[in-house]
């Protein structure tokens, strides 16, 4: 599998840390070159130093995923170092702010739509192109469980991890005939931020696997959708989530508890 990447350019979005940057320098560890994008330059700068300093080849693509114009620069930055891409993650997301559906406005909606959904096209939409001119390529989308089943007080985000799996469906009929492969990632409870190890226990205890994700645990999954080991897969979803979706049990797992949720008057 890891030979089939060697060489490959790969485009990682949200690079900066987390499930991006763990992507990212597993990539650049099976010989691909990689351009780390990340909203902040500092920290899409940091994780391209952190690869070529272990050895590997990288360079920083900072944008706004959500910002066409930015985006344009970045994708006509890779192409001028790179020639090519080969291979795109569409990670970059916002979470937070979490607020109850009551508490929500317009402008926390469209921020997280415009980041999470219409970003994986704008950066979809150029690359999908290039990729089509060089006769073939892969592109991996990431989703969420809150694409099928709902988190409390996440209602943007959902909307947006269901839409991305509608989207990558869309495209992978689309781009099938041109050799482009659209697959998604689900992940599960990821520790991408240093929780606790109360929250660790406490998050963890009704996965099936017995604990909570790391960052690399995405990893694996991300190559082989890339390689050529996955040739004939497009328009698929792979849960990395330690079984968390397949069983019907209490919900420990929620970010937000419903004690939190904003009072109403009369209820």
């Amino acid at each position: 599998m890891h030979d089939s990447l060697r060489g490959k350019v790969v485009v990682v979005t949200g690079a900066g840390r987390g499930i991006g940057r763990a992507i990212a320098e597993r990539f650049a560890g099976a010989g691909s070159a990689v351009a780390a994008n990340d909203i902040d330059p500092e920290t899409a700068a940091g994780t391209a130093a952190a690869i070529t300093d272990a050895g590997g080849t990288a360079m920083a693509a900072p944008a706004d995923v959500s910002d066409s114009a930015q985006v344009a620069a970045m994708v006509d930055a890779v192409m001028a170092e790179h020639g090519r891409i080969d291979v795109l993650v569409n990670n970059a997301a916002l979470i937070s702010p979490m607020l109850h559906f009551l508490e929500a406005d317009e402008a926390w909606w469209r921020r997280i739509v415009d980041v999470n959904l219409t970003g994986h096209f704008l950066v979809s939409h150029p690359i999908a192109r290039i990729m089509a001119e060089q006769g073939g390529g892969a592109i991996i989308n990431m989703s969420s469980g809150g694409a099928t089943r709902a988190h409390r007080s996440f209602t943007a985000y959902d909307a947006t991890k269901g839409g991305i799996e509608a989207l990558t469906r869309a495209m992978a009929l689309d781009l099938g005939p041109y050799n482009v492969r659209v697959n998604a990632l689900v992940p599960g409870a990821i520790d991408t931020s240093g929780m606790t190890a109360d929250e660790r226990t406490h998050r963890g205890e009704n996965v099936p696997l017995g604990r909570i994700g790391e960052p690399l645990d995405m990893t694996g999954a991300a190559l082989f959708l890339a390689s050529d080991d996955a040739g004939y897969i497009t328009g698929e979803t792979l849960r990395v989530d330690g079984g968390m979706l397949a069983q019907q049990r209490s919900a420990t797992v929620d970010i937000v508890r419903p004690e939190t949720f904003p009072a109403v008057e009369g209820l």
